[in-house]
């Protein structure tokens, strides 16, 4: 077996481990966080950094779960889509844009046609 080869098997096989240890944990967490958020706001206490844990722990998992199961860009590319308009969303909410929201409705339209351009160019690259 050459030396690359159990280099790639080996990181493959920590990476189907850590895998199945987050299937296991990433539930429990965001059940702990969803209990804590459900307590708090019943004390009219509002942290919506809970909600942007619980977010980011299903985004981690699914990353996680692209590399494990070796998809390719075109599939990664819908969650390249996501953690970006998020990422817009929260710039947006705590700092903001300096966008009128008609400016800031066709940024998002704009940079949707520009990942749907680039979606079907690698889906049908792969095709060929």
């Amino acid at each position: 077996m050459a030396v690359g080869e159990k280099s790639r098997r080996l990181k493959s096989k920590l990476l189907y481990k850590i895998e199945l240890y987050s299937i296991k944990i990433i539930p429990i967490l965001i059940s702990g966080i969803y209990l804590m958020n459900t307590i708090l706001s019943y004390n009219n206490i509002d942290l919506p950094i809970l909600s942007y844990i619980v977010f980011a722990l299903l985004l981690v998992f699914l990353y996680l779960s692209s590399y494990a199961f070796d998809f390719c860009l075109y599939h990664r590319m819908f969650l390249h889509y996501i953690t970006l308009n998020f990422g817009i969303n929260v710039l947006d909410y705590y700092i903001g844009i300096p966008l009128s929201d008609w400016h800031l409705f066709n940024m998002y339209i704009i940079i949707t046609g520009l990942f749907l351009f680039v979606i079907l160019y690698l889906r049908f690259k792969k095709n060929e």
